[in-house]
């Protein structure tokens, strides 16, 4: 790969990496249209909160399953190409949901519309292959400020559905997916790799080789991660809009902007977290994710409750209940620290396993995204049988919990072992490249954030 880069100029790199993080801006749009538009469908169609959180969740799906097999075929096959044919599909899909009458045809054009989804999968490898080791946590990490396409839905869809209606978010949403497939096959090129492979005649890794780094428990690890940093942020950026209409009674304008006031720093800041990454190293930037993340989840979900002290005069009465500006505030956090976050995991990939970006990164960003789908499903079910709106704050503090607490372990084990430079909390190879290593390397898994070769079976 480093050959294959030694005749990329910066202008090529800068190209890439701007036409694929803007069409990943826009299919993330139309990945998360339901927060907007299945508000109204709730209404039209009379459905509880356990339905709805399965036709928001239902494109999470089909956007995560996807990602294995279009990553793989990225690698295989260029991004170029396969950015193209997603665009294309998930624009013709957005356009049948406009004729969906009953909720098990919405549920079907959903999945559809979920095609969106897996080109992320799509992107992280394609732009990877345009950037040397040292330069790909940052260069991944802009590509990653494409989630911000969840706050474009929520800051547009909602005053395009109040003056035409639904039907006309997703025509909308439909048409410019088809204008950003356009523009991306003739604003790019083939990456440097698939160029230099063409150039030789090389033939493309086969899929079965490229699953084999999916056997490494450190590969489920990193998607655990991920299915918080990510998952948990599709999850509640398709869900803030109906919890601020039922928790605080807002509109439906007034939810998706402040919706968007927590989308917006889990996407924007997740290239600072990428260059961050970089330069302190990634298992520092995953501590202080989770760390916060548990104080965040934790305050967010202690429901409103009334408090009687039995006092010597008398009960003394008091409550405790979090107002819609401290709630926004505190998501706000949240979302800056899940942004650092996400860019921290995927800074990995790329050294860990440079011949199978788009296999392992396609596995991570699957198991991420079926949080996406998972938790707003669960988050209905939590409400229907709580009667609790704090209850899907309770169920993300519990995954948070056990994910610092695994990543801790796995690192006081790693630091146990023989390994000395595994010590250090800002190590990653590019950074290291005067340490000498030792010949033996422990068997276990290592931290995360601290990379080191692909080879064996790291756990």
């Amino acid at each position: 790969m480093q050959h294959a880069l030694t005749k990329v100029t910066r202008a090529e790199q800068a190209q890439a990496l701007t036409v694929s993080t803007v069409a990943f801006t826009v299919c993330f749009a139309v990945w998360t249209i339901f927060a907007i538009i299945g508000v109204q469908i709730k209404a039209d169609l009379g459905l509880n909160d356990t339905q709805f959180g399965l036709l928001v969740g239902t494109p999470i799906l089909t956007g995560s399953l996807s990602r294995l097999l279009l990553g793989i075929w990225t690698d295989q096959y260029g991004g170029r190409i396969v950015y193209v044919a997603v665009m294309v599909a998930a624009a013709i899909a957005t356009l049948l949901l406009t004729q969906a009458e009953t909720y098990p045809m919405f549920l079907l054009a959903a999945l559809g519309v979920g095609i969106a989804g897996g080109s992320f999968a799509v992107g992280i490898a394609y732009v990877s292959r345009w950037y040397p080791k040292e330069k790909q946590g940052t260069a991944l990490g802009v590509f990653g400020m494409g989630n911000v396409g969840a706050a474009v839905t929520k800051f547009i869809a909602p005053f395009v559905m109040v003056a035409y209606g639904w039907q006309s978010v997703a025509t909308v949403w439909a048409i410019a997916l088809l204008v950003m497939a356009a523009v991306f096959w003739f604003a790019t090129k083939d990456d440097p790799v698939l160029v230099e492979r063409r150039r030789t005649g090389q033939k493309p890794q086969s899929t079965a080789s490229m699953l084999e780094p999916l056997k490494n428990l450190q590969v489920w690890r990193f998607a655990l991660y991920y299915f918080f940093v990510f998952g948990a942020f599709v999850a509640l950026a398709l869900w803030l809009p109906r919890y601020y209409v039922g928790a605080y009674g807002l509109d439906i304008k007034t939810a998706g902007m402040l919706g968007a006031a927590y989308s917006i720093p889990a996407s924007v800041f997740r290239a600072f977290g990428g260059w961050l990454s970089d330069k302190i190293g990634a298992r520092r930037v995953m501590y202080w994710t989770f760390i916060v993340s548990v104080a965040c989840t934790f305050v967010l979900s202690y429901p409103a409750t009334d408090y009687v002290v039995h006092g010597i005069n008398g009960p003394i009465a008091f409550s405790f209940g979090i107002d819609v500006v401290t709630f926004t505030v505190i998501a706000f956090v949240l979302g800056f620290f899940m942004s650092l976050g996400k860019a921290a995991v995927y800074k990995h990939i790329p050294i860990y396993y440079p011949d199978a970006v788009g296999s392992v990164g396609g596995v991570v960003g699957l198991i991420g995204g079926l949080g996406g789908f998972v938790l707003p499903l669960a988050f209905g079910i939590m409400n229907d049988l709580l009667q609790v709106w704090t209850s899907c704050f309770m169920l993300l503090f519990g995954i948070v919990a056990v994910a610092l607490v695994w990543m801790h372990a796995a690192i006081v084990r790693t630091e146990r072992r023989k390994f000395p430079e595994l010590g250090r909390a800002d190590v990653v190879p590019e950074l290291a490249e005067g340490v000498k290593r030792p010949s033996a390397r422990p068997s276990g898994g290592g931290a995360a954030g601290l990379p080191r070769p692909a080879v064996g079976k790291p756990s």
